[in-house]
C-alpha cells in the first residue's frame, strides 16, 4: 500500500495465511534447488556426462526463470489472481516430477528448463504475496517469513537429498517438495477468498487506477508475442554469459558471446519490460545480485569439493552443508525484527558484513565437514540478518500499483546470482582450484556489503 491512507477507510486486515503461502512457496522453491545442487556429481556419474553438463540442471531451471521473471511480474501487475499461485505450483511440482523419471541427461535438462517456467511465478510470488497481505508497517516482518522458511527448504534439501542420495540414487531429490506444493495449494485456498487475487489485499491500492497525483501509468498486460520476445532477448543474454562461464570457449567464441549478451541485453532495455525494470531498478538489486552470486557459487563448490576431492558421502556432505540454511532460519526472525529497531538499511548491511566474515572463514579451513560446518554457520547466520530487511528495501520504493514488477526485478536480480555463482566459481576454481573459487565467492559476497553501505551513505 503506498500513499498517505484514506481516515475513512477501515483498517487493513493482516492476512497471515498468505504470508504462510509465501514462506511455503519459498520453501519448495529452496528444498528443491540445494538438493540439486548437492546430486550435481551423482547426476554426471550416473548419466556419464561431464561435471559442466552436469550443473546444466541447474542452470536450466535458472534460465527461463531469469528470462521470465519481468513478464511475469507485468502479468501479475495487470490481472494479480489468486489462480497464478495455483498455476506456478502445479507446473512446477509437474516438472520436478518430469525430472525424476528422465532416462538421460536431455530429458533431465528440458524438464528443469519446464520447472523453471513456472518457477519464475514461484519466485515472484513469494515476496509480493507477503508484502501485499500485511500492512506497510509489518512488511519487513512478514517479509522474514519467507526468508526463514525458505532456509528451512534448504535444510530439509541437503537432510532429505543426502540420504537419499545414498539409498536410492539422484531421481528422489525432487520428490521431497511435492507434498509442500500440496500443502501450499490447499493453504491459498483457505487463506485467499474466492474471487480474490494474491495481491488483493484489503485496503491496498487498485491494480487499475494509480495514486492521484502521481501521474504514474500503470502496466498493463503484456501480449503472449511481446512477452515471448522479452523472454528471448533476456535469455539470450544470460544464456550466452552463461555458456562463456562453462564451456570456455577459443577468443572467437569468448567474442561472439560477450558481443551477442551485450547487443540482446541493449535490445532488451529499450523495450517495455526493460524499461518497466529500470523503472523501479537501484543499487539494491546490484547487491542482491552480488551476494547470491557468491553464495551461491560456495555453496556449488563446497559441496563438490566434499565429494570428490574429500571423498565424503552424500549423506555427509548434505549434514554439512545444511548449516548454513538451518543458521540463516534461525537468524531469519531477529532480521525481521532488527529491522524495525535499527532500521532495515543497517540490518541488510551488517547481515552481508557478517556473511562475507564467514566465506572468509572458510578460505581459512581445512575443507574437512567439521571445520566447515561452523564456518558455514556464521555465514548463515549473516545471511538471516540480511534476508527480509533487503527485500523490504527494494520494494519500499515501487511506484504505485508497480509492487509485482518490483518483486519481479528482486528475484531477478536474485536469480541471477543464482545462475552466474556456480558458474563463475568453477571458471575461477578451474584457474585457481577450489581456494581460488572460494575467494571470489567471498569477494563478490564483501562487494555486496561495500555496496550496500554505500547507498545507504548516499541515500542519506
Amino acid at each position: 500500500m503506498t500513499g498517505t491512507a484514506d481516515p475513512a477507510a477501515p483498517p487493513q486486515q493482516d492476512r497471515w495465511g498468505l504470508v504462510a503461502v509465501s514462506g511455503l512457496l519459498s520453501f519448495a522453491a529452496l528444498l528443491d534447488m540445494n538438493a540439486v545442487n548437492l546430486a550435481l556429481p551423482s547426476i554426471a556419474r550416473d548419466l556419464a556426462v561431464p561435471e559442466r553438463t552436469a550443473q546444466w540442471a541447474a542452470l536450466a531451471y535458472q534460465l527461463p526463470v531469469v528470462a521470465l521473471l519481468l513478464p511475469a511480474g507485468r502479468w501479475l501487475d495487470g490481472f494479480g489472481q489468486r489462480a497464478a499461485v495455483q498455476l506456478a505450483v502445479v507446473g512446477f511440482a509437474a516438472g520436478g516430477t518430469a525430472a525424476a523419471l528422465a532416462p538421460g541427461a536431455g530429458w533431465l535438462i528440458a524438464a528443469r528448463a519446464g520447472q523453471g517456467v513456472f518457477g519464475a511465478l514461484v519466485f515472484v510470488l513469494m515476496p509480493v504475496v507477503a508484502a501485499r497481505a500485511v500492512r506497510p508497517a509489518l512488511r519487513a516482518r512478514a517479509l522474514s517469513v519467507p526468508a526463514t522458511l525458505g532456509p528451512l527448504g534448504a535444510v530439509s534439501g541437503p537432510a532429505l537429498g543426502g540420504p537419499l542420495l545414498d539409498a536410492v540414487g539422484w531421481r528422489a531429490v525432487f520428490l521431497p517438495a511435492l507434498p509442500v506444493c500440496a500443502a501450499a495449494l490447499w493453504t491459498v485456498r483457505k487463506a485467499a477468498p474466492p474471487g480474490h487475487g494474491p495481491y488483493d489485499g484489503p485496503a491496498s491500492e487498485s491494480q487499475n487506477s494509480p495514486r492521484p497525483g502521481s501521474g504514474t501509468r500503470l502496466p498493463s498486460k503484456p501480449s503472449p508475442g511481446a512477452a515471448l520476445v522479452d523472454a528471448a532477448l533476456s535469455g539470450g543474454a544470460v544464456a550466452a554469459v552463461l555458456l562463456v562461464l562453462t564451456l570456455s570457449p577459443g577468443r572467437f567464441g569468448l567474442a561472439v558471446l560477450l558481443i551477442s549478451a551485450a547487443v540482446l541485453a541493449a535490445v532488451w532495455l529499450r523495450r517495455p519490460a526493460g524499461r518497466a525494470a529500470a523503472a523501479v531498478l537501484s543499487p539494491v538489486h546490484g547487491t542482491v545480485t552480488a551476494l547470491a552470486a557468491g553464495v551461491a557459487g560456495m555453496q556449488y563448490l563446497l559441496a563438490l569439493h566434499l565429494q570428490r576431492d574429500a571423498g565424503v558421502s552424500a549423506t555427509a556432505t548434505g549434514l554439512t552443508m545444511l548449516c548454513f540454511p538451518l543458521a540463516m532460519g534461525l537468524a531469519g526472525q531477529a532480521g525481521g525484527r532488527l529491522a524495525g529497531r535499527l532500521g532495515t538499511r543497517r540490518t541488510a548491511v551488517a547481515g552481508a558484513a557478517v556473511t562475507a566474515a564467514g566465506l572468509l572463514l572458510l578460505l581459512g579451513g581445512s575443507g574437512a565437514p567439521a571445520d566447515s560446518a561452523w564456518r558455514l554457520a556464521v555465514a548463515g547466520c549473516g545471511m538471516g540478518l540480511y534476508g527480509g530487511p533487503v527485500q523490504a528495501l527494494a520494494l519500499q520504493s515501487a511506484p504505485p500499483g508497480r509492487l509485482g514488477s518490483a518483486g519481479s526485478v528482486v528475484q531477478l536480480a536474485r536469480s541471477l546470482g543464482f545462475a552466474v555463482g556456480p558458474a563463475l566459481a568453477t571458471a575461477a576454481a578451474a584457474a585457481g582450484g577450489v581456494r581460488g573459487g572460494l575467494a571470489t565467492a567471498a569477494a563478490c559476497v564483501g562487494a555486496a556489503a561495500v555496496l550496500l553501505a554505500a547507498t545507504g551513505r548516499n541515500h542519506a
